[in-house]
């Protein structure tokens, strides 16, 4: 692939995933895919977590899914490895089963409704942390990582996306942003602690990983990184 993975999509790559999630009918509510397009337009999330994933095989669990954006991302980059997406989110969870089927992925794709807070479900392959870290407190997210390495199987990765906790002014946009997605309803959940480096680099090296911090906000003005650890 040509595509940067510090970039979004190119257009016509984002236009084909969007499409996707279009309405059945014509008149149909459109939101998902304006939201999704918009996204996909402007956010280098997803080709920089293809390229931390591409060459592995190992089934991925992505943590906090949403609508399984990863998942229609994954299949337009030629990956094929099984897809168990969690997000607790029940709706979202919902329209991302259902447009998965669309696309003809249910035999290797998989949804479930599952409130991080609570726990998670068991696995063992690659396993995707994307922009969820931030709403759990300090000692969940601890608990998190831990089981996500324990998850882990020779050849797969941990990837990670979050903003950092600092007082830049990338850091404070990225606080105020998140607690409006709440306050407009698009996130069920608001911001407890965010990440550190230091914190993150801790508990992963202990662990034996290699870790590789990159920043991957793009053209946005967040505070976003991407953790690939290995």
């Amino acid at each position: 692939m040509t595509r940067s993975a510090t970039a979004p999509f190119p257009p016509h790559e984002a236009r084909a995933i969007a499409r996707a999630f279009l309405p059945a009918h014509v008149l149909g509510n459109r939101y998902d895919y304006f939201y999704t397009l918009s996204k996909l337009r402007s956010d280098p999330l997803y080709p920089g977590v293809l390229d931390a994933l591409r060459g592995t095989t190992a089934p991925v669990l992505d943590l906090g899914c949403g609508l399984g954006l990863l998942l229609h991302a994954l299949r337009l980059d030629g990956q094929a490895m099984p897809y168990h997406g969690v997000d607790i989110d029940a709706d979202k969870i919902r329209r991302g089963t259902r447009i998965a089927a669309q696309c003809g992925f249910e035999h290797d794709a998989r949804f479930a409704v599952v409130d991080l807070a609570q726990g998670w479900p068991p696995h063992a392959g690659s396993v995707a942390i994307l922009d969820v870290l931030q709403y759990l407190d300090a000692d969940a997210q601890r608990a998190l990582l831990a089981d996500a390495i324990a998850m882990l199987t020779p050849g797969s990765k941990l990837v990670i996306r979050s903003g950092l906790g600092d007082d830049s002014r990338r850091g404070r946009t990225t606080r105020v942003t998140d607690r409006l997605a709440h306050l407009f309803g698009w996130m069920q959940e608001t911001p407890k602690c965010y990440p550190t480096r230091e914190g993150l680099q801790s508990q992963l090296s202990a662990a034996g990983l290699h870790v590789d911090f990159r920043p991957l906000y793009g053209n946005t003005p967040f505070n976003n990184w991407l953790i690939v650890a290995g």
